[in-house]
């Protein structure tokens, strides 16, 4: 039996309808053009997590799956701005304010490029989920892909600000990431916000391997790697003793190009 494919292209500059509505239920919600009017007049807009899912996939997470929290396989994505800290100390709070736009408008680009959604965004770092609500079978080679982009377009901005806002010596200025595949649970974990969410050990390992980035370098896990050998091929192997994980973690390092 063959899989109903979505009416719209898969390009996320083009999507019409609620691409996650579609995976998720195949039913089509339009976000885009005339017929996307009336919804907008019940609240229902495009999601700032993914211009190509709508506000039903982040806020009725028990609508769209008939219960509050389910479990999924898919890849969660950390970054972070390195020597932020260092440099918040000794810059003025308005071209801070610009480098942290800079760093979250070209993250998000890269990721929704890839398919992902960009789920938190804490200060100087972000959250991304690969896999829900937009299904991507290839969703750990997404997350690396998207990984590579945000290392190669951030690193660019970055570069073309101003000198003086450079990283200290010995500490440069740059974003560290963090990727890691395996099965979370993803659903609505708040009785005071509605919006969806993944926790588990996948989320907890993701972020302790951003932690561990330094500027310029993405950190995947061998789970990860494993999914797409050749994005990794030749890749150095870092054994990591990590926060809270038992097991030495094989970490591969990808460096920006």
């Amino acid at each position: 039996m063959t899989t109903a494919s979505p009416p719209v292209p898969a390009n996320h500059s083009n999507a019409s309808i609620c691409r996650g509505c579609w995976d998720q239920m195949r039913v089509p919600i339009p976000i885009r053009g005339p017929l996307a009017l009336p919804f907008r007049a019940f609240g229902i807009t495009r999601s700032k997590m993914n211009p190509d899912i709508c506000t039903i996939c982040e806020r009725s997470f028990q609508y769209v799956k008939k219960q509050r929290q389910i479990s999924a396989s898919a890849t969660i994505l950390f970054a972070d701005i390195r020597g932020f800290t260092d440099l918040s100390e000794r810059i003025e709070a308005v071209k801070l304010s610009e480098i942290v736009s800079l760093f979250h408008d070209r993250c998000a680009q890269a990721i929704w490029a890839h398919d992902g959604i960009v789920n938190k965004q804490m200060g100087d770092g972000l959250m991304a989920i690969f896999n829900f609500p937009i299904v991507r079978k290839d969703h750990a080679t997404a997350a690396i892909m998207a990984a590579v982009d945000i290392q190669r377009s951030c690193t660019a901005a970055l570069n073309s600000l101003n000198p003086d806002i450079g990283g200290l010596p010995g500490r440069a200025l740059g974003v560290g990431i963090g990727i890691h595949t395996g099965d979370v649970q993803i659903g609505e974990f708040s009785s005071f916000r509605s919006d969806f969410t993944a926790i588990g050990g996948v989320v907890n390992l993701a972020a302790r391997l951003e932690s561990q980035a330094a500027a310029g370098e993405i950190l995947v896990s061998a789970e990860t790697a494993t999914q797409d050998p050749d994005l990794t091929a030749g890749a150095e192997v870092r054994p990591l003793m990590l926060k809270g994980i038992e097991q030495q973690v094989q970490a591969r390092v990808l460096v920006k190009s």
